[in-house]
């Protein structure tokens, strides 16, 4: 007993028995059973016809002339057409039509044969040519369809493997590398949740990478949207960094950093793009990233850097000279917080006193518009404000020494000050930066990074719709996601890839456009000075060693630390601790009331010169050993300082600000 494999209309396979003649070869003899084999498939559309017309002659017997009949038929034809188009909401739409107008053309024949009699008018006529007609379309439509075929009944088997067997798709559009599919699956069977689920199996299916496949659910259902089919990675070629894009334009003009997998330039507004944050594991491009991002805002006349950069230069040192303030260290980069917490409202003040709602590239400008004026009724002739970036490198050094939320109130008020906050770091979890801060950083640029992390940089619905920058971790230097208001929701989850570059451009960068480049501002610089102090007005004192000199010509006589010792001065009486310790006796002298007060102010007063802003107990370990004085002792001292105004409050636990004197900016 041999099988074979039979197709039926719904183009199912089944293998039905077949049995051979005795005393004859599988190739001697076997022509009619080939023909008939062939035709069976074709055969149940012209056995349906005729079935049709036998049983309207015979109904003709029954209720020819009827009229009760005639309304039972015709409500019946109704009723099957109307339940063939229900039943067929589950396959494509030209099946449901296809069996609609097969069932509609068969029941109304019938209907009138049955009434009128099969040979009556043009019945016969209709029988004959109708029927054949349709019967042939049947069999036309068994033909072209054959296991290589393309369109929508594959697309609909590949979606069946996937777990979306009843999901409907409409038209491809074929664009060059990139097929898009809308889909819409069936009510209260599915979501867009559903389909995001199937799409590792799906680009398994299609043998493409897993980030090759996404889809864009419709905003407004949440059972349709389009599907996104990237087959051939385009970014594999490096595309080197051009040069600025808008060389001398304003920074509220969009910068070009890199491009998209479907050649579209990779574009962000700053201003639009409210605070960034910056992610990407070691080796995956985040520095080159950085530079890119660098030039192009350095190459805009209007706006004005701070950088605090722990790795003290390693990666972005050829970025310092465009910069207005750069801090290297933790306690620095510490004190420039604190300063953005002052410079912050004193910007949105100066904007409020001038008109503006939020910064724009016309308050970079002398105020010469009365209607930007300070001074209601004429024109104020203020200096204008640059756009101020303050950039975080490596901000999880920063966040170590300070808070995981010390930048939560300065990334929700600073937008409105015309301030951008940068913060780059290679793991943004919660371990490091606190959910209010990550919450306060809406755009962000997405490296390659472990699987896991993907969640801390980019939001869920970017990552359902097949966002994985998992999948490149280290692999792809320069393969990104960017998301930010004012982009396209579409290419959130596109890929893209930054340009490559190198400290050479930053370096050109820097120097080539200083001329064009605006100074600070007296409003940001006069803040930052009443909290820096001397780290902010000398920031930009020559550091350069002087010229060597003949040292036997100004070798000082005398110890710099005797220098005030009068040699005929009296020796000073002996106190207890002066000398040698006795057993149970403290070490050294220990100095009490005024006298340690002194020398606690005179501790602020280094730290100020020191540059050193923000201060803790911590800060005085050494001190305190020096003066055999303890930390709760300090701790005292500081809560009397800031009940003085000495010092200020910073928000973080046992740390205080040093107010410095009024120095200029």
């Amino acid at each position: 007993m041999a099988k074979e494999v039979w197709t039926d209309q719904d183009g199912r396979k089944y293998p039905i028995p077949v049995k051979q003649r005795e005393g004859r070869s599988d190739s001697g003899g076997t022509v009619r059973a080939y023909l008939l084999n062939r035709a069976k498939p074709h055969l149940p559309p012209w056995l349906t016809v005729g079935g049709i017309g036998l049983a309207g002659g015979g109904s003709s017997l029954m209720w020819e002339g009827s009229a009760a009949a005639g309304v039972g038929l015709t409500l019946a034809s109704v009723a099957l057409t109307g339940v063939t188009w229900w039943a067929g909401r589950s396959t494509s739409a030209q099946r449901r039509l296809h069996s609609a107008i097969t069932v509609a053309a068969g029941s109304t024949w019938f209907t009138a044969a049955a009434l009128a009699g099969p040979f009556t008018g043009p019945l016969p006529d209709l029988f004959l040519m109708g029927g054949a007609t349709l019967a042939l379309s049947w069999n036309v439509r068994l033909v072209l369809r054959t296991p290589e075929a393309a369109g929508e009944d594959s697309d609909k088997g590949l979606l069946a493997k996937v777990g979306l067997a009843r999901a409907q798709i409409g038209q491809p559009k074929v664009e060059p590398n990139k097929v898009t599919v809308p889909y819409a699956l069936p009510a209260g069977e599915g979501t867009n949740q559903d389909v995001s689920k199937a799409l590792p199996g799906l680009a398994a299916a299609l043998d493409v990478p897993a980030n090759a496949v996404r889809n864009r659910p419709d905003p407004d259902s949440a059972a349709r949207g389009t599907f996104t089919i990237v087959p051939k990675d385009m970014l594999r070629d490096v595309i080197w960094y051009p040069g600025p894009s808008n060389p001398g334009g304003s920074i509220a003009e969009p910068i070009v950093i890199g491009v998209y997998e479907d050649g579209r330039e990779l574009q962000l507004t700053i201003p639009d793009a409210l605070h960034l944050l910056i992610m990407g594991m070691t080796g995956s491009g985040k520095t080159e990233g950085a530079i890119d991002v660098l030039c192009e805002v350095f190459s805009r006349r209007d706006v004005i850097g701070w950088l605090s950069d722990p790795k003290r230069g390693q990666d972005l040192g050829e970025a310092f000279a465009a910069c207005d303030w750069v801090v290297d260290t933790p306690a620095g980069a510490e004190m420039m917080i604190e300063a953005l917490k002052v410079v912050v409202p004193a910007r949105q003040k100066w904007l409020g006193d001038h008109g503006y709602r939020s910064w724009e590239p016309a308050a970079a400008e002398q105020q010469n518009d009365p209607a930007h004026s300070c001074q209601k009724g004429r024109t104020c002739g203020c200096p204008g404000m640059p756009y101020l970036v303050a950039w975080f490198e490596e901000a999880a050094n920063t966040l170590r020494a300070t808070d995981d939320d010390v930048f939560t109130g300065i990334a929700q008020e600073a937008r409105s000050a015309g301030a951008w906050l940068v913060i780059s770091m290679q793991r943004a979890s919660g371990y490091q930066i606190s959910t209010d801060t990550r919450a306060s950083l809406p755009a962000s640029l997405c490296f390659g990074v472990e699987e896991k992390d993907a969640q801390f940089a980019l939001p869920s619905e970017v990552l359902e719709a097949g966002a994985n920058p998992g999948a490149w971790g280290n692999k792809r230097p320069g393969y990104n996601y960017l998301v930010a208001k004012g982009i396209d929701e579409e290419l959130w989850s596109t890929p893209a890839r930054t340009f490559r570059n190198d400290p050479v451009s930053l370096e050109w960068v820097a120097r080539e456009f200083a001329p064009i480049r605006m100074g600070v501002d007296p409003v940001t610089a006069g803040a930052a000075a009443s909290v820096a102090g001397r780290a902010y007005t000398d920031r930009m004192a020559d550091q350069a060693p002087a010229e060597e000199e003949d040292d036997m010509q100004h070798e000082p006589s005398v110890d710099p630390e005797d220098v005030d010792i009068d040699p005929e001065a009296e020796l000073p009486e002996a106190e207890q601790g002066d000398d040698a310790p006795i057993f149970g006796q403290e070490k050294g002298r220990k100095p009490k009331g005024e006298e340690a007060r002194q020398l606690f102010e005179e501790a602020l007063q280094e730290f100020e010169r020191n540059g050193q802003m923000v201060v803790g107990p911590k800060d005085f370990h050494d001190w305190c050993e020096k003066h055999h004085l303890s930390r709760p002792w300090v701790s005292g001292q500081l809560k009397e300082a800031y009940k003085r105004g000495r010092v200020e409050d910073t928000g973080t636990t046992g740390r205080w600000r040093i107010v410095p004197a009024l120095t200029p900016a």
